[in-house]
């Protein structure tokens, strides 16, 4: 099993892939229209409203909570300065 270089959701069947193709390293979700990768700005948009619409939490709050999941995915590493 796979799981997304994005956003870590687990990748089990061949619809959860972007663009169905099972060699991509990113799900569905964190793909743009044209099968890219979304940018490090999109996924954390993206992450922070459907932390906002499925928890409830206030967006800064949210946004602090996408950071702290994002930091700990291989996509996104060099954004963060892992030495702290």
């Amino acid at each position: 099993m796979k799981k997304c270089i994005a956003c870590g959701m687990p990748m089990t069947s061949r619809s959860e892939f972007a663009m169905g193709d099972t060699s991509k390293d990113y799900c569905r979700h964190c793909m743009r229209p044209d099968g890219s990768m979304q940018s490090f700005a999109e996924k954390l948009t993206s992450m922070t409203e459907f932390i906002v619409r499925t928890q409830g939490l206030d967006a800064s709050v949210a946004e602090r909570s996408a950071k702290a999941m994002l930091r700990e995915l291989p996509a996104w590493e060099h954004y963060f300065d892992h030495g702290s």
